[in-house]
């Protein structure tokens, strides 16, 4: 049994998602802003961070990634096709907009590739799922029925596909292809905003009507 926990942060609300399993160990997902209250949460909560795992390097997703790893040593991982993001203000889109901080971290640890992986009991697949972004990855968790997909796929809505390297074609084809294939009640959480269900998404989501 995994239990989740969603925390919306920085001036975007993203949403930083905190996967603990039976023993307490954790997955810090898309640690994107406020790193003080990710380490209070894990650490109130007595959580044993193994990783941080990255749905993909925008700056709202990443703005505190450096600090959260290195109060707890922990690895970062990140799909190649954005490995210089992480220290590249222009990549990740925080030069883009005045007055926020530019985001600047360290090299990421590990690359993710498409696939069953393990990262101490926790199994997952990496499934990648690009148009948002060119390295854009969705976790799936099987067992427990969640997927956390970034700003793939949202409530009754897309990811954007106007910032450097998004493509709405391919964006869609990733949706299709590779989340509404789950089970219609898996747990969708996106990057930003509620949870959904591939379920609900194709029977009420305008945007992917008449897609072929």
């Amino acid at each position: 049994m995994l239990e989740i926990r969603t925390y919306p942060l920085g001036p975007i609300q993203t949403n930083c998602y905190l996967i603990y399993n039976r023993d307490r160990e954790c997955l810090v997902i898309d640690p994107g802003e406020e790193g003080e209250r990710i380490i209070a949460e894990i650490e109130k909560t007595n959580g044993k961070p193994l990783a941080i795992m990255l749905t993909h390097a925008h700056f709202d997703h990443i703005g505190a990634v450096d600090q959260v790893r290195n109060h707890f040593n922990l690895p970062v991982h990140i799909h190649e096709a954005e490995r210089d993001w992480l220290s590249n203000p222009d990549a990740n889109g925080s030069s883009r907009y005045p007055g926020l901080p530019l985001v600047r971290n360290g090299a990421a640890d590990h690359f993710l590739q498409e696939g069953e992986m393990e990262i101490g009991s926790f199994e997952l697949e990496v499934r990648h799922t690009p148009g948002h972004s060119p390295g854009s990855v969705s976790f799936i968790f099987k067992d427990a029925q969640i997927a956390i997909v970034g700003d793939t796929l949202f409530k009754g809505s897309i990811g954007r596909t106007d910032l450097p390297g998004g493509d709405t074609k391919t964006l869609l084809q990733s949706i299709h292809n590779k989340l509404l294939t789950l089970d219609d009640d898996f747990v969708v959480y996106p990057g930003h905003g509620a949870s959904t269900t591939p379920g609900e998404e194709k029977d009420m989501n305008p945007f992917l009507n008449g897609f072929s």
